[in-house]
C-alpha cells in the first residue's frame, strides 16, 4: 500500500504560513493596480495575473511543465487517435494530470468541442472538489471561471484560472476516449506552503479574481498603472522627432536607475509594410550589444506588414503601437529607432514613455527581445524560438508562418517544445494549439484575425500558405534556471515541410543571452510575398456568386485515377436568367500586378467549356473540360487579368460544352494566380 507522506500538525502550518508572509502566498490586502510590490515580495496564484509589476522576477519554481496529448514518437498523433491522451485509466474515467505538490495549475487548453465531466481531486480527496462538464470551464458563466480568464474562440477552449494544491492534484476526464489537451503548472520548493484551493472560493480568492477579470477587460488601452512598483516616482515623456531615412531617433534616455513602465509609438500605419527596414532597439546598463533590435512592425505583433495584435500588453489600438512590460536597469538606458531605408519621406514620430525611478532588482532579469528569421527552415530541424543559457523566464512569442509551397498549411501540424534545464518540459500538440487555438484548416475557427488578452490568430490566409499567431506568459512563464531551447516544428513530422518562419520571443534573463542570429540586412528580412498563388475551391475559397437559377454546386471528393481529389462541383439543369452558368470567387491577392490565371478542374463526360470573365465579357480564351474518361487536368491557361493587393473578384463561365459531353457541369480542383514581372 502506498503511504501518505506526513505532514506536520495544523498549527504548525498555520505558524509556517505566517512565518512565510503574504511575500510568498501571494495575498495582500489590497488589489488591482493599487496592491504593488517592494523589493522582495512575491506573489503566487490568482493574484500573479494581475501583478504585472512582478513579471521580471526570477521565478521560485523548481520546475515548470505541461501534461499534453502529444504524441511521444514524434509523429502527428497528437491526440487524434486518443492513444496518448490519457496517463492511466481508472474506473470511470481517463486521468490527464497526476500532479504533486506544492504546486500551481497555470492553463488549461482543450480545442475540441465536448460535452464529458471533468474532475478536478485535490491533495488525495476520495471524492472532486471540482466536478463540470468541458464546455463550462470555458463559457464564461461560471464562477470561478469567469471571462476573459476563460474563453473560446479561433479553435481552442482556454482556461488562466489558477489551481492551487499543497499536496497533489488529479484531473479526470470521465469518458472512455479523449483527444486533445494541455495543461500547464509549476512544481514549488517542498517547504513552501501553497494553501489549496477552495470551492467555493475564499473572499481574498474572489476578491484577486474579480481584479484580474477588469484587468483583462482593459486589453487595448493603458495599463501601466499595473506595472507600477511601490513608492516609484512615475514620469511620462511625450516624444515628437523627425526620423530621416538612414538615421536614428532617440525616444528615451536615462542615466539612473529605473524601469520602463509603458511606450506607445505612432503612427502605426507609419511602420506598415513588407520591408522591416525600420528597428527599435533598447539598450540595457551600457551594454555594448541591443537587449532590442528588432523590425518595429514585428515587435508590436504586425501580420506580414498589417498590425494585427490588440492584447493585453501588447499590440496596436487608435492608431498607436503599445506595450507595457515592465523593463528595470541599473543604471542607465536608451530606446530608439533606427531606419534602415535609403530613401523615402522622412516618418513623423510619435511616442510616449512611462517610466519609474525605481531600479532593478538583484533577482529581477532584464528585459529582452529576440528577432529570428529562417527563410527557408532548415529540412529535419525545427525552428528555434530561443536558445539560451543561464537564468530567466520566457514571457511571451509572436510567430509568422509562411509556406514556400502555397495552397495549403500543413507545416502548422508542427508541435512546440521547449527543453528547460536539459529535460522536455513544454510538449505541444500542434501550432495552433500552442496560440490557444485548434483546427487551423476548418471555416469558422482558426481562419479569421483574432485577439484576446493573452493569445490570438495573428491571420490565416490558406491560398497564400499564411498563417501566425501570439501568446503571452503571466502565471505560465517559461522560467529556467540553466538553459532553455524552445523550438517549433514546420510540418507534422521530420520538420519536413518547406517554410519561411519568423519568429519574437520576448524574455526576462540576468545575463545577456548570445546573440546566436546577428539580425540580416535589409533585404533578407523583407516579407516573402508568393508570386505564385493557389486557391482551392474544395475547401474554403469565399464564392461570391453563382448562377441565379438552374445550378447547384456542392463540394465533394472521389478517387480519380490514383488518387483521391477534393473538388467544388457545379452542376446545371437549364438555362440561367441572365446568361451563361456562373460561379465567381473573392480572391485575396498579396500584391498589386498582372497575374496569369489558370485552373486545374476534372475533365469528365459530363464537363463544360470554360472561359474567364471581367465586366461581363470574356477575358481569355474558353477551355474544354470535356473527355471520355474522368481525369484530372494540367493546368489550363485562361488568361492574364490585373488584380489589387488584397479582395479581387474571378468569374469563370460556362460557356457551351463539346458536342459530345453529356453535361454541362464543372468540377473545380485548383486555381492558380501566377504574378507576371
Amino acid at each position: 500500500m502506498k503511504k501518505e507522506p506526513r505532514r506536520a500538525p495544523i498549527l504548525l502550518e498555520i505558524l509556517i504560513m505566517l512565518a512565510v508572509g503574504s511575500s510568498i502566498l501571494g495575498f495582500s490586502s489590497c488589489s488591482g493596480s493599487a496592491s504593488r510590490a517592494s523589493v522582495g515580495e512575491r506573489a503566487l496564484g490568482i493574484e500573479e495575473l494581475t501583478r504585472l509589476d512582478l513579471l521580471p522576477r526570477l521565478k521560485q519554481s523548481v520546475k515548470v511543465g505541461c501534461v499534453s496529448s502529444y504524441d511521444p514518437t514524434g509523429e502527428n498523433d497528437d491526440g487524434f487517435s486518443g492513444k496518448y491522451s490519457f496517463i492511466r485509466k481508472e474506473p470511470g474515467g481517463l486521468v490527464i494530470a497526476d500532479l504533486q505538490g506544492p504546486g500551481i495549475i497555470y492553463r488549461i487548453h482543450i480545442p475540441s468541442p465536448t460535452d464529458e465531466v471533468v474532475e478536478f481531486y485535490f491533495d488525495g480527496e476520495s471524492k472532486p472538489r471540482i466536478s463540470r462538464k468541458i464546455p463550462e470551464l470555458f463559457d464564461g458563466a461560471n464562477w470561478p471561471f469567469l471571462f476573459p480568464l476563460v474563453g473560446a474562440g479561433v479553435g481552442g477552449r482556454f482556461c488562466y484560472v489558477p489551481f492551487t494544491y499543497q499536496r497533489s492534484l488529479k484531473i479526470v476526464v470521465k469518458t472512455e476516449t479523449f483527444h486533445f489537451f494541455q495543461i500547464n503548472y509549476a512544481r514549488y520548493p517542498d517547504n513552501f506552503v501553497i494553501p489549496t484551493y477552495q470551492d467555493p472560493p475564499s473572499e481574498d480568492f474572489r476578491r484577486h479574481l474579480e481584479a484580474a477579470v477588469k484587468l483583462f477587460n482593459r486589453a487595448g488601452s493603458d495599463i501601466s498603472s499595473y506595472l507600477v512598483p511601490e513608492k516609484a516616482t512615475i514620469k511620462t515623456t511625450n516624444v515628437r522627432q523627425i526620423l530621416q531615412p538612414g538615421r536614428t531617433a532617440t525616444l528615451f534616455k536615462s542615466s539612473k536607475p529605473g524601469r520602463i513602465l509603458g511606450l506607445k509609438l505612432g503612427p502605426a500605419a507609419a511602420f506598415a509594410g513588407g520591408d522591416r527596414d525600420i528597428l527599435i532597439k533598447m539598450y540595457w546598463d551600457g551594454a555594448p550589444e541591443p537587449a532590442v533590435e528588432c523590425p518595429v512592425s514585428d515587435f508590436f505583433g504586425y501580420s506580414f506588414g498589417d498590425p494585427a495584435v490588440r492584447s493585453l500588453l501588447l499590440g496596436t489600438s487608435d492608431g498607436m503601437n503599445y506595450i507595457y512590460f515592465p523593463m528595470p536597469f541599473e543604471s542607465s538606458a536608451r530606446i530608439e529607432l533606427a531606419s534602415q531605408r535609403a530613401e523615402g519621406p522622412a516618418v513623423d514620430v510619435q511616442a510616449e514613455v512611462v517610466s519609474a525611478d525605481l531600479g532593478r532588482a538583484e533577482d529581477e532579469g532584464r528585459f529582452y527581445a529576440r528577432w529570428r528569421r529562417e527563410n527557408p527552415c532548415t529540412e529535419g530541424k525545427p525552428f528555434t524560438y530561443l536558445r539560451a543559457t543561464g537564468r530567466g523566464h520566457v514571457v511571451g512569442m509572436i510567430l509568422q508562418a509562411q509556406g514556400l509551397e502555397t495552397g495549403s498549411t500543413g507545416f502548422f501540424e508542427g508541435d512546440d517544445r521547449a527543453i528547460i534545464d536539459g529535460e522536455l518540459a513544454i510538449p505541444g500538440t500542434g501550432s495552433e494549439d500552442s496560440f490557444n487555438g485548434g483546427w487551423y484548416d476548418v471555416p469558422g475557427r482558426w481562419e479569421d484575425r483574432s485577439s484576446f488578452p493573452l493569445s490570438g490568430c495573428l491571420d490565416y490566409k490558406k491560398p497564400l500558405a499564411r498563417t501566425g499567431g501570439y501568446r503571452w506568459l503571466v502565471a505560465d512563464a517559461y522560467s529556467y534556471s540553466k538553459s532553455i531551447d524552445y523550438t517549433i516544428e514546420h510540418g507534422p513530422a521530420g520538420n519536413r515541410w518547406p517554410a519561411d518562419y519568423t519568429g519574437v520571443t520576448f524574455f526576462y534573463s540576468l545575463e545577456p543571452p548570445p546573440t546566436d542570429s546577428p539580425l540580416p540586412p535589409v533585404i533578407e528580412r523583407e516579407v516573402f510575398d508568393p508570386d505564385r498563388i493557389v486557391f482551392v475551391p474544395g475547401w474554403n475559397v469565399p464564392i461570391h456568386t453563382s448562377s441565379l437559377q438552374n445550378a447547384a454546386w456542392s463540394k465533394q471528393t472521389a478517387k480519380i485515377g490514383d488518387r483521391s481529389v477534393r473538388y467544388l462541383s457545379m452542376k446545371t439543369t437549364g438555362a440561367d436568367i441572365f446568361g451563361s452558368h456562373h460561379m465567381s470567387f473573392i480572391c485575396d491577392m498579396p500584391a498589386a500586378g498582372n497575374y496569369r490565371i489558370s485552373v486545374k478542374a476534372v475533365r469528365g463526360p459530363d464537363q463544360a467549356m470554360l472561359q474567364m470573365f471581367q465586366r461581363d465579357l470574356p477575358a481569355g480564351e474558353s477551355v474544354n473540360l470535356y473527355a471520355e474518361d474522368r481525369s484530372v487536368s494540367e493546368a489550363l491557361p485562361l488568361g492574364i487579368q490585373e488584380m489589387k493587393k488584397g479582395n479581387n473578384l474571378l468569374f469563370l463561365h460556362l460557356v457551351g460544352r463539346d458536342p459530345r459531353s453529356k453535361g454541362l457541369g464543372l468540377d473545380l480542383v485548383e486555381i492558380i494566380f501566377e504574378r507576371i514581372k
